[in-house]
């Protein structure tokens, strides 16, 4: 199976940053399900976002929470459960989605898998980059990361050998730097994103962790701290921001120039930067 690279690279204009779906098209449509991800690509988003962790059988899925009691009818942590077991839960009625309806919408309440959702983007016709964050602590440690690589490459999505031509359409982000480092020593030229919720003393001046280029600030420090974004740029590295669904701080991530914006609501966040 092949992959189509991006065609515009986010460097191209820093005034017209990449457009990701977090989640899916999460504000409208149950997190991380087909439905979210479909309703993303028809909404004209650049990249999808997806958090993964590992199920007790080796499948790489993709949940958020620990613990699948939040978005599902279920209880219990993912590295507990098999993929059988996932896949008897709903994952949809909490955002409104009928467990009981006649027809269920099955793209709607699934656990939806890392696999299924490369599958997806590979046959969405047209280019679509993807972000993908793995989870930490885990109890499967560096299988998780061991894991996404050996599907990556599967899909030919392992970044190739070091400096290939044109963007890469997958980038991992992880708030772990040991996570980060796992992927680039496997796949030195997969684009690595390193979250982080604060500041550290050791990432002021702009500095990110060895082999990683892209910093992945949340909205709130972008809010409070908007001259660490020049010192990032300075620094040599890219931005791509965490979670911006206000109008504001839409206006305010361009004024930046940071280089892509994750959002629940992509669609409105195309809309105002005029792209739809």
């Amino acid at each position: 199976m092949t992959y189509a690279r991006p065609a515009r690279d986010i460097h191209s204009d820093p005034h017209s940053p990449f457009v990701v779906a977090h989640r899916g098209a999460s504000d409208e449509e149950p997190e991380h399900t087909l439905s979210a991800y479909r309703r993303a690509i028809e909404d004209g988003a650049d990249a999808l976002e997806c958090d993964v962790r590992l199920t007790a059988d080796g499948h790489l899925v993709c949940v958020h929470d620990r613990r699948v009691n939040r978005t599902s009818n279920g209880r219990g942590a993912v590295s507990s459960l098999e993929l059988s077991d996932l896949a008897t839960l709903d994952f949809g009625s909490w955002k409104g989605q009928a467990a009981d309806a006649e027809l269920p919408d099955r793209d709607s309440t699934s656990v939806l898998t890392l696999e299924r959702l490369l599958e997806l983007v590979a046959d969405a016709g047209r280019p679509i980059g993807l972000a993908i964050e793995t989870k930490h602590p885990t109890r499967w440690a560096g299988q998780v990361e061991d894991r996404l690589l050996a599907l990556l490459r599967r899909f030919g999505l392992d970044g190739g050998p070091p400096g290939g031509d044109g963007p890469a359409p997958v980038r991992v982000m992880s708030f772990s730097a040991r996570s980060l480092h796992r992927v680039h020593a496997g796949a030195p030229a997969l684009p690595t994103v390193y979250l982080m919720q604060f500041i550290s003393p050791r990432h002021r001046d702009g500095r990110l962790p060895a082999g990683v280029g892209i910093a992945g600030p949340s909205v709130r420090i972008v809010r409070n701290h908007p001259g660490y974004i020049a010192r990032l740029h300075r620094a040599g590295h890219r931005v791509h921001v965490w979670t911006v669904n206000e109008p504001e701080d839409v206006d305010l991530c361009v004024r930046l120039g940071v280089e892509a914006i994750i959002t629940n609501r992509p669609k409105q966040v195309l809309s105002q930067l005029g792209r739809r």
